[in-house]
């Protein structure tokens, strides 16, 4: 498994490896041991699992409050899109800054998104599968978004993407008070 930092602190972005032959391959997608050998120390709870049958579907851009603030390991399992994630770290010398990456079934990369990062991607082929681990359970109560065209993100997509309702209606990030506050590594 290789491992680099992705330009914000604690976002990274994981290639597993793929041992192929003619039968197609394998890939061991989380290990537990081997991230705390890296230092990554998370416990999943949740694995999510879903699928856009349309180019140009934009979901996100999403976060989980605390108390039930969310990690996550994303992967594509078929098709291919664009991935974002945001610093919404009060405090954070990051803060309102994005990092996008291309996450396919092909390239096999994932992102592993702390706390603190509004989540969101946009499709680039029909039915596109995303699958993501997550630390913490649903919690409606905590479910909150930003508005996708409010932190300047580049999403590479030409027209008007398609939305859901909460989407279209989330708030500016000029106008919304983060719950997250950076704690800077010791």
């Amino acid at each position: 498994m290789r491992i680099e930092e992705a330009g914000l602190p604690g976002l990274k972005i994981l290639e597993p490896a793929r041992f192929g032959d003619a039968r197609g391959f394998f890939s061991e997608s989380w290990n537990q041991r081997r991230m705390q050998e890296h230092g990554i120390d998370l416990d999943f709870v949740q694995d999510n699992h879903s699928l856009s049958s349309e180019v140009g579907t934009l979901r996100g851009l999403h976060f989980q409050s605390p108390p039930h603030a969310q990690a996550k390991l994303v992967r594509c399992g078929r098709g291919r899109l664009f991935d974002v994630a945001v610093d919404i770290r009060k405090g954070s010398p990051t803060y309102g800054k994005w990092f996008g990456t291309e996450l396919s079934f092909d390239n096999g990369l994932q992102l592993l998104i702390p706390a603190g990062f509004l989540h969101g991607f946009i499709t680039r082929e029909p039915d596109t599968e995303i699958i993501y681990k997550c630390t913490d359970y649903y919690a409606p109560e905590c479910d909150g978004a930003v508005a996708w065209d409010s932190c300047d993100i580049d999403w590479g997509f030409e027209g008007t993407p398609m939305l859901s309702d909460k989407d279209a209606a989330a708030p500016k990030l000029a106008d919304f008070d983060s719950p997250f506050t950076y704690e800077a590594s010791a």
